[in-house]
């Protein structure tokens, strides 16, 4: 929601050196929104970036700062601090700025990340591993030597978990995963088992050292997309070219992209002709040749011929600005599976004590020795960390929201990724989603009136339109050197047509439906539209007043890979169905040719209707604004990127490649994910239900204890990794 911020706060960005999973995340929040003067906190695991507004006369800086390193974070600014405009308007919570923010913070958040051996994590590993190693070696010559060493490990590592146990302890969390391994490794030092201690420690320092280097990935590969558009560009003004800041272009100026240079803005061809390669923004494999009229993407490579672009959007707002900012809501937007664990987490940790308690104490109550009940209490502290359980939804998500995004796929948020993979039905608009959207003129036909003046009057009509039907009869205008009238009072017909006052003249242009309803319409002129539909084309009717004038028939082919997305849906086992406002006999026909289910003459009411009616899940695949509802109203909804900007908004899932074939794509990714989650939710439970029994038996060690439990945590990372390598389906 929008919000406007108070007078007198600072805004500040931190990246926050250690916060780089989920439950760091939670901590850092929970501690932030704690503290008096905070708002709009917004956290990143996988930039570990850290903004917000502070007014420093309630929390001054320094405050802030201590309190993260209590956490056991490290914070360094990312950019200057900046006083906040009072009735600055956020959208999203992101300033409306000439830049764009989450870009700058994804190349300052990379920047500003140090090797793995110079983090603070990275020395507690590298320290603590030389401790043990000389310990070990030592321990041959000198067995007290050897054990002070070990003591000494066992200390260095256990004191930062020590710190940011306190610290969550502070915050609510008393059963955080740092306060089980640093009873664990305390508890092995008072049993006279340093080595172990030593162990323990040091295995879980490398777990969190390998998540840290998981969410680097990520990172990193964000920043590659905010890379991609180039920092300058060639304006073309009055005086000639000129080189400018890409970032400093504004809509409706004009730039001049030479070949082999990047497209510096989303724009339109004004002039030339050339290949573009796509790839780095939609995924498409292969360039694709654009003319003049042709959207163009910031990022994309201009392969051959120097092309004129006119500027359609600022540098905040652009494709790539979108993915990145689409991205960063995805991390915000946590997965039901994700709620839950977290939620089961918070009975599971505290249930962990209770039951090593219970084994350290009723058997030697019973009558049997204490330190072998002990030593196996301790060892399942280890085995009960729920360190892997925690991670391996928000690792999993993360990584498939990435992939699809490198593939033209955006996906807003973890439900939306979930929702999609359990589809039953996928709903689809026709014009511009199953068909090209680019519908053209094939007969026009006068009732009292000649062909052109029937065109003239529609186009006068259209003018202010942006429907592809418009659009056609616009360009027929144009094509046969009609001139067009001014028209006034234009009115839309949601889902029925337009009108509007030409020359002292109510002028309809409408739904066939529509114009019977307000006149009996001549058996002829029924005849007309009749055999116009028949043979699969669009027909809308003219009117002067309530008196039909004239038909216009128009004709808008399926896109190339309409069928073969048909196809691979019900592959998946998916049922599609077509949901239009077009006439049933030109949407069977597209309906016929495509092999799917149709229902035709639809009013936004009535896909809505539909929608609820449909076997669930359902998603809704649409374009324009009268798909929003219906949007808005399924399970999930799917945009086109070439749609408007309402329908953009409103779906949980854009195709950025503009290809139906996308869809199944989508639930591809989508399956693939829940896959990765459902296995590393049994790499952890599993491997914890194993060593819980050995560890009763007395079959397993501490070290064993704690390797499971990072070698869950290795598993599920390195498994939801896995993921930035799909490629899409029979790729």
């Amino acid at each position: 929601m929008p919000s406007r911020v108070e007078p007198g706060a600072t805004e500040l960005s931190y990246f926050v050196e250690g916060m780089d999973c989920a439950s760091c995340v939670q901590k850092v929040e929970r501690m932030v929104e704690r503290l008096p003067g905070t708002a709009e906190v917004r956290t990143s695991f996988a930039r570990q970036s850290l903004q917000l507004q502070l007014d420093e006369s309630r929390t001054p800086r320094g405050t802030l700062e201590a309190s993260l390193r209590s956490l056991g974070y490290q914070p360094s600014v990312l950019k200057p601090a900046m006083p906040a405009q009072p009735g600055m308007v956020h959208d999203h919570g992101q300033p409306r700025e000439p830049h764009n923010p989450d870009a700058d913070l994804h190349r300052a958040a990379v920047a500003s990340s140090p090797a793995w051996y110079a983090t603070g994590q990275g020395r507690v590993v590298a320290t603590a591993g030389l401790l043990l190693l000389l310990a070990w070696g030592v321990g041959f010559v000198a067995p007290a030597w050897g054990t002070a060493g070990y003591i000494a490990a066992t200390l260095l590592g256990v004191w930062p978990l020590l710190r940011r146990a306190v610290a969550s302890a502070h915050l609510g969390d008393p059963f955080s995963i740092y306060t089980l391994v640093s009873l664990a490794a305390l508890g092995a030092l008072g049993i006279g088992e340093a080595a172990e201690g030593a162990v323990v420690v040091f295995l879980f320092a490398i777990g969190e050292l390998l998540e840290g280097l998981a969410a680097g990935r990520a990172r990193a590969g964000i920043a590659a997309l905010a890379a991609l558009a180039p920092r300058t560009a060639l304006l073309v003004s009055a005086d000639g070219l000129r080189e400018v800041a890409a970032a400093t272009l504004s809509p409706g100026q004009t730039v001049q992209v030479n070949p082999g240079a990047r497209v510096p803005a989303d724009g339109t061809i004004l002039g030339g002709r050339s290949s573009l390669d796509d790839s780095p923004v939609t995924g498409e494999s292969v360039p694709i040749d654009k003319e003049v009229g042709d959207h163009v993407y910031a990022g994309s490579i201009n392969t051959s011929g120097t092309l004129t672009v006119r500027v359609d959007r600022e540098a905040a707002d652009n494709t790539i600005a979108r993915i990145i900012h689409l991205v960063q809501e995805a991390e915000a937007s946590r997965a039901p599976t994700a709620r839950f664990i977290d939620r089961f987490s918070r009975v599971y940790t505290p249930g962990v004590v209770l039951v090593s308690a219970l084994v350290a104490t009723v058997p030697p109550l019973l009558g049997q020795a204490w330190e072998p009940w002990l030593y196996r209490a301790i060892s399942l502290l280890l085995i009960g960390c729920p360190c892997a359980l925690v991670l391996s939804v928000p690792a999993a998500i993360t990584s498939g929201i990435s992939a699809g995004a490198r593939r033209g796929l955006l996906i807003k948020g973890g439900a939306a990724l979930e929702a999609i993979g359990r589809v039953r039905t996928v709903a689809f608009d026709k014009t511009g989603t199953l068909t090209v959207g680019r519908p053209r003129v094939t007969n026009v036909q006068g009732h009292g009136l000649s062909e052109q003046e029937v065109l003239r009057l529609a186009a006068a009509v259209e003018s202010g339109s942006s429907h592809p039907l418009a659009r056609a009869i616009l360009d027929a205008a144009r094509a046969g050197g009609v001139s067009l009238p001014d028209a006034a009072d234009g009115r839309a017909l949601a889902g029925l047509g337009v009108s509007a006052t030409v020359e002292g003249r109510l002028i309809t242009v409408a739904s066939p439906r529509f114009a019977a309803e307000q006149q009996d319409l001549p058996e002829e002129f029924m005849q007309t539209v009749e055999r116009y539909e028949a043979q699969g084309q669009t027909v809308v009717v003219v009117l002067d007043s309530t008196a039909p004038v004239g038909v216009i028939a128009l004709r808008d082919e399926p896109r190339a890979d309409a069928q073969q997305a048909i196809a691979g849906l019900r592959r998946l086992g998916i049922s599609p169905v077509m949901l239009t406002g077009d006439n049933a006999r030109a949407a069977q026909g597209i309906a016929r040719e495509l092999g799917l289910e149709v229902h035709a003459a639809l009013l936004p009411d009535d896909k809505l209707r539909l929608i609820g009616q449909l076997p669930g899940p359902v998603a809704m695949v649409g374009d324009g604004i009268n798909d929003a509802p219906a949007l808005a109203r399924a399970d999930v909804g799917i945009a086109m990127s070439g749609g408007t900007d309402v329908a953009l908004e409103t779906a949980g899932a854009a195709l950025l490649n503009n290809r139906v074939g996308g869809v199944a794509d989508l639930v591809s990714l989508s399956r693939a994910t829940l896959r990765n989650i459902q296995q590393n939710v049994a790499f952890a439970l599993g491997l914890k239900a194993i060593f819980l029994v050995t560890t009763l038996l007395g079959f397993t060690s501490l070290w064993m204890a704690v390797l499971a439990d990072t070698g869950a945590t290795v598993l599920v990372t390195a498994n939801a990794l896995r993921l930035l390598r799909w490629k899409g389906r029979g790729q």
